[in-house]
C-alpha cells in the first residue's frame, strides 16, 4: 500500500484517478479547493477508510508524509483558466513549487500533468515531445500554456539539482463522465448542446483538428508513467493519435445523440490551436502504451453522464 497525494484530485481527471489507485488499495488524499472541482465526483468515495479529502489551496504550502504525488491542480478550459488569469498562472507555478517541495523533503515520486497547450498552434505535426512549440507569450491563454511550460521547467530543475524523481505528461483533449457541463470544452459543449437540441457552436470553419482520448485510457497512461522504474521521467505525450476535424466531431455527436441540432459558427478565438494530434510513439516504447476505447464507445458512456446530469439540474 502506497499513500498517495492527488491535487485537484476532485476534478474531472482527478476523480477517475483517485477511484483508479484506491481500488488498487492505496491510501489516497485527495486535495483541492473546489474551484473547478465537485464533491459530487468523489462523494462515493467519502466514508472510505482509505480515502481523505482536503479543502486546500496548492498556491500555499502543504505538508504531509507520501510516497507519491500527481499533481493536476489547474483549471484546464479556456473559460475557467482565463477567468481569473493571475491566478491559473500562480497554481501551476507556485503550486508546483509547493508539491516539489514536498516530494523532495518526503523523497517521494512526483508526476506533473502537463498538457499539449506547451504545444500552442504547432507549426510541427504531430506534435513529438522534442518540438519546442509554437506559444504566443502575452496572449489570452499564455496564463495557462506558459504556465504550464514553467512547470515542466521547474520539475526539470529540481529533478537535476535535488535528485527529485519527477515525471512529466502531456495530456491530449480528454473526455469522459465527470466532466463539467459548463467547462466550456468541446466535448461538453457539443453533448450539452445536442442533448437540448440547441445549436451546436463551432469556432471557426471548423477544420481545426482535434484527437480525443477516453479518460481511462488516460489514467492507465498516468499510472505506467508513473510507476515505470526505467528511469524514464519524461516528458511523454498521452493521447489519442486518432485526428478528426471539429466539424466532423460535431455531426458525430448529433448523430449518436440523435439531436435535431444545427451547426453555427462563430469566430475563432486569438491563439486557438489550428491542429493538434500527438506523436504517441515514446509512450509505445516507453509504457507499452496506447488508447483502447473507441470513440463511439466513449461518447455514449459521456452522453449517458450527461443526460443524468441535466434531469439532475433540472
Amino acid at each position: 500500500m502506497k499513500r498517495i497525494l492527488i491535487t485537484g484530485g476532485a476534478g474531472f481527471i482527478g476523480s477517475h484517478l483517485c477511484e483508479r489507485l484506491l481500488a488498487e488499495g492505496n491510501d489516497i488524499i485527495c486535495l483541492d479547493n473546489f474551484f473547478t472541482g465537485s464533491k459530487d465526483n468523489i462523494r462515493h468515495l467519502i466514508g472510505n477508510d482509505h480515502f481523505e479529502l482536503v479543502r486546500h489551496d496548492v498556491t500555499k504550502e502543504y505538508f504531509a508524509e507520501v510516497d507519491e504525488i500527481y499533481n493536476l491542480a489547474c483549471p484546464a478550459s479556456p473559460p475557467h483558466y482565463q477567468y481569473n488569469a493571475i491566478k491559473t498562472i500562480k497554481t501551476s507555478i507556485l503550486g508546483m513549487i509547493n508539491m516539489l517541495g514536498l516530494a523532495k523533503r518526503c523523497k517521494a515520486t512526483i508526476l506533473q500533468a502537463s498538457t499539449s497547450e506547451v504545444y500552442g498552434d504547432p507549426n510541427v505535426h504531430p506534435q513529438t515531445e522534442e518540438y519546442w512549440g509554437n506559444v504566443n507569450p502575452i496572449g489570452i491563454r499564455s496564463c495557462y500554456d506558459e504556465g504550464k511550460r514553467c512547470a515542466e521547467t521547474l520539475m526539470m530543475d529540481y529533478h537535476r539539482q535535488n535528485g527529485v524523481d519527477t515525471r512529466i505528461i502531456r495530456i491530449f483533449n480528454t473526455y469522459g463522465p465527470n466532466m463539467d457541463q459548463n467547462d466550456g470544452r468541446v466535448v461538453s459543449n457539443f453533448i450539452v448542446q445536442a442533448l437540448q437540441n440547441k445549436d451546436i457552436t463551432i469556432y471557426g470553419d471548423g477544420s481545426q483538428t482535434r484527437s480525443f482520448c477516453y479518460v481511462s485510457d488516460l489514467v492507465e497512461g498516468m499510472v505506467r508513467m508513473m510507476n515505470n522504474k526505467q528511469g524514464f521521467i519524461g516528458p511523454v505525450n498521452l493521447g489519442n493519435p486518432s485526428e478528426r476535424t471539429i466539424l466532423d466531431f460535431a455531426k458525430l455527436i448529433i448523430e449518436l445523440t440523435n439531436s435535431n441540432s444545427k451547426i453555427i459558427h462563430m469566430p475563432l478565438p486569438k491563439d486557438d490551436p489550428t491542429q493538434r494530434k500527438p506523436d504517441i510513439t515514446l509512450a509505445k516504447k516507453e509504457l507499452n502504451w496506447e488508447p483502447t476505447v473507441d470513440i463511439k464507445d466513449g461518447l455514449l458512456k459521456t452522453i449517458e453522464y450527461f443526460e443524468k446530469k441535466i434531469k439532475e439540474n433540472k
